[in-house]
């Protein structure tokens, strides 16, 4: 049994990302290139096609293929993607650039040279019929909704070539690792199906429970945590690793679990965005994403398994990863112990309802985390982190992050 294949009709991995000799032959152009900034997320996403995240894509998407992303979820070629990859600048930049013409790619907040892109379309596109159709709502307080009305107006499509990974591997290394890396390490410890596990919060007893759920049925876990740009109140990568190192140390048999990041900005966009982890883990060699209560959500957008819904509203051949679907989990007292809804009988009275978002509030308005929340080991290192802020960042709760679910599914 092998590996699950790159996706795409070549079935095998894409990477954009030139050699260092490749790249100082490149900038000897560099001055002589007009220069286009990225945002945080576009700057993202060029690393994620560098690195061959983003297989089979060669570049910023052309119209066609971001109309077939946001209304088909598909590209042009067939190809299932469920996110539109586009890069945008305004009408008098669009203006001055000729198609054709190649471009020098830098990060507007560092100022770095990220690569070159190959311009051969410009286009504009309907904004709100994207949020409509990605997101599920226009409503301007949605956060991916901000994100893409805030674009510029006009969009450029064309082949990139990418010159750097941005501050990821000297920030997080032994963390940050490229697809053929994640793949080569599964083959070196011999397994073949590989559970994804989404994070952008320090694990608590759920997402242990769902990491331990997935173990059983597959040959290891990958815990896949978000390096890109965070939300205010979020936690950064570097103390989530701290945190999850001691409890898989204390509380995972050996060899079960590897941790990694991926350097991406968040769209929360739901179930869309459970879908388009799912293209990009099957390209990291995973076989199984799983797929929990409210899967990239925000607020009350979504309900709380639209993510593994979705999964079923697709074309069966257009992944070969498959989503690990896992009811609402949480603390019983009755049961003594980590359960979901398919497994405990009792009442909401029973139960302690789990979320990184409540876990975050608690900690950061220095109140008592109830017992079997998370793991003591997990605890002491986020309250020496809160301890050492300078100042206090407001966490705001709402939605299924409450802990207000029905008393059935």
């Amino acid at each position: 049994m092998a590996l699950v294949n790159p996706l795409g009709k070549e079935k095998k991995l894409k990477p954009l990302l030139l050699s260092e000799a490749e790249v100082a032959e490149e900038k000897k152009r560099a001055k002589e290139l007009t220069v286009v900034t990225l945002t945080s997320r576009e700057t993202a996403d060029l690393i994620m096609m560098g690195i061959g995240g983003f297989t089979p894509l060669d570049g910023f998407m052309g119209q066609a293929d971001w109309k077939g992303s946001v209304g088909d979820m598909k590209l042009t070629d067939g190809t299932f993607w469920p996110i539109p990859v586009t890069m945008s600048v305004n009408k008098g930049k669009a203006d001055s650039i000729k198609i054709g013409q190649e471009v020098l790619l830098v990060d507007e907040e560092t100022e770095e040279m990220m690569g070159t892109m190959k311009v051969t379309e410009k286009y504009q596109i309907d904004k709100s019929w994207e949020c409509k159709e990605v997101f599920t709502t226009t409503d301007k307080e949605h956060p991916g909704v901000v994100m893409v009305m805030n674009q510029e107006e006009v969009n450029l499509g064309g082949v990139c070539k990418v010159w750097s990974e941005g501050p990821f591997p000297k920030q997080y290394p032994g963390l940050y690792m490229r697809p053929w890396e994640t793949r080569k390490m599964f083959e070196h410890k011999g397994w073949n199906t590989i559970a994804a596990l989404q994070l952008r919060n320090p694990m608590h007893r759920s997402h242990e429970y769902l990491a331990k759920i997935a173990i059983e049925v597959c040959d290891g876990v990958l815990i896949h945590q978000l390096l890109g740009k965070l939300k205010p109140g979020d936690i950064p990568a570097e103390v989530r690793t701290e945190a999850i190192n001691v409890l898989t140390q204390h509380y995972f048999v050996k060899d079960t679990v590897i941790q990694s990041g991926y350097p991406l900005d968040m769209r929360y966009a739901g179930p869309r965005e459970a879908l388009f982890h799912a293209v990009f883990r099957q390209n990291f060699g995973c076989s199984h994403l799983i797929v929990g209560r409210d899967h990239a959500g925000v607020g009350e957008y979504y309900g709380p398994f639209d993510a593994q819904k979705i999964f079923h509203q697709i074309p069966k051949d257009a992944l070969e990863l498959k989503p690990l679907p896992i009811d609402w989990t949480f603390y019983c007292h009755k049961c003594d112990g980590m359960a979901s809804m398919r497994t405990c009988c009792h009442g909401k009275e029973d139960r302690l309802m789990l979320s990184g978002t409540m876990l975050r509030k608690m900690l950061s308005d220095d109140m008592e985390v109830p017992d079997h929340f998370s793991r003591p080991e997990v605890l002491e290192v986020l309250r020496k982190y809160y301890r050492g802020l300078t100042e206090k960042v407001e966490v705001k709760v709402h939605g299924f992050a409450t802990g207000d679910i029905p008393a059935k599914k």
